[in-house]
């Protein structure tokens, strides 16, 4: 047993907040290197809109409820989060860093690579927004170009290009004070296209090319990949809330009824609707019930997906590796869900096109909790805590305590039910017994009075 509890991970705490959903999951890293999920909360978020908090206390209350449900199953107390953070104010831009170095025949440490990252943290930005991330593209040594990993090399001038983030300081400000009045401690708060892209991304595809688009309900956001690095990053503010107002105003119909028409009538591709079928809705307050035809709804669809697609043809561009995308697109975020999507993307793209599901790093029997694009962001959020090994302090040690507590109450109750019954059968026993051998000393004692 010491052998198995050494090689796991301590419990990583990750919270995401999105605008249709607030997700809290609890896990840890096996000895198989594998991602045990321990517990998960979700609940309605009301007070996030297109990845942006706009009402504290209904995001508080989300997130606490979240939280409280996760920290049940996984039977213990949480003390620090990883959350996540998106929206239209995200950036980013590229930059050059140079150090020139006073030792050139000594080797190039890990301390010269932070100093060049930490140097990037002093870039003048406009009036509030903040640095986000900080991540080196290739770096240069003298002359030498294109390397990946410049530690133990010498030289006296190390370059490096930069892939910096920035977003507003207000919004992750919103974010910190949103889970700090529930009482727990943000550990660390990490870009959400980031963090999904180490839930569904294989290594392979990070090599050969890859973007992905996470569709959630607010925002879409895109990460691009190739040669194993991020190159671009970058939020658009259409996703699923978006098309659910199209069906909205299209099919002039209640909120309510426009997303379960979405998700369940709903698809990205009108030409797949062959059969065509009449969708009855009842009517409002007694009024006629309401007809809608399965394609026209599909028709409303397409054209907000073909819309985001176009914006996402539009950062590949941006980026300059138009062309180069081999592994071509991985959709994920609940927005995935929508029938037909992949097939919309491969044939508006001209891109491979699949679905991602964030279970390539879990434990197999751990598939069927999570096994849904929404969670991607956050086990993404988890694997990226774990293997920055920011780790320490996430959660109180109660599960241990928590056997004890139940062990000691059993006993007690199993006392009470001693006290309540079993002593009540010894009296009752007692005064059974006590009562016949008065009756029976009174008989032997008074059988001989009387004969004699």
């Amino acid at each position: 047993m010491n052998e198995f509890n050494s090689s796991i991970s301590e419990i990583v705490v990750a919270v995401d907040i999105g605008t249709t959903k607030v997700c809290a999951i609890a896990g840890r890293r096996n000895q198989y290197n594998k991602i045990e999920i321990l517990g998960i909360g979700k609940v309605k978020s009301e007070g996030v809109s297109r990845g942006v908090v706009s009402n504290i206390d209904k995001t508080v209350k989300a997130i606490k409820e979240a939280v409280e449900i996760a920290e049940k199953s996984a039977n213990c107390k949480f003390k620090k989060v990883h959350v996540g953070i998106a929206g239209q104010h995200i950036k980013s831009i590229h930059h050059h860093g140079i150090l020139m170095r006073e030792e050139g025949l000594e080797e190039i440490s890990k301390a010269d690579v932070e100093k060049l990252i930490n140097d990037m943290y002093r870039l003048v930005l406009p009036p509030g927004d903040k640095i986000l991330h900080v991540i080196p593209q290739e770096f240069t040594v003298d002359d030498e170009q294109d390397i990946i990993e410049p530690v133990g090399m010498s030289g006296v001038r190390l370059e490096a290009n930069f892939h910096i983030i920035t977003g507003q300081i207000t919004a992750s400000r919103n974010i910190l004070r949103c889970v700090e009045k529930i009482g727990l401690e943000v550990a660390d708060i990490t870009l959400e296209p980031i963090a999904s892209a180490a839930a569904v991304l294989s290594k392979e595809e990070k090599e050969a090319g890859i973007a992905l688009v996470d569709i959630g309900g607010g925002t879409t956001d895109i990460s691009i990949f190739k040669d194993g690095i991020i190159r671009h990053t970058a939020v658009i503010p259409f996703a699923g809330n978006v098309i659910t107002n199209d069906i909205k105003e299209g099919c002039t119909v209640m909120q309510e009824y426009a997303e379960k028409l979405k998700i369940r009538f709903g698809s990205a591709l009108a030409d797949e609707i062959y059969d065509n079928r009449i969708i009855t809705i009842a009517g409002l307050r007694g009024r006629e019930p309401k007809e809608i035809s399965e394609k026209n709804l599909s028709r409303i669809i397409q054209a907000r997906v073909e819309e985001i697609f176009d914006y996402v043809l539009w950062e590949i561009r941006r980026s300059g590796f138009e062309g180069k995308l081999f592994g071509g697109i991985v959709i994920t975020g609940g927005g995935s869900l929508l029938k037909n999507i992949n097939l919309l993307s491969e044939y508006h793209t001209g891109l491979n096109t699949r679905i991602g599901i964030p279970t390539e790093h879990l434990a197999h029997k751990y598939d069927g909790m999570v096994d849904s694009p929404i969670y991607s962001t956050g086990i993404g959020l988890l694997i990226n805590a774990i293997e920055n090994g920011k780790i320490s302090g996430h959660t109180e040690e109660i599960g241990k305590q928590k056997p004890e507590v139940v062990q000691a109450k059993k006993e007690e109750e199993f006392q009470l039910v001693e006290e309540a019954y079993e002593p009540k059968q010894n009296k009752e026993d007692k005064k059974w017994f006590g009562k016949f051998f008065t009756l029976a000393k009174e008989f032997f004692e008074a059988s001989p009075d009387s004969e004699f």
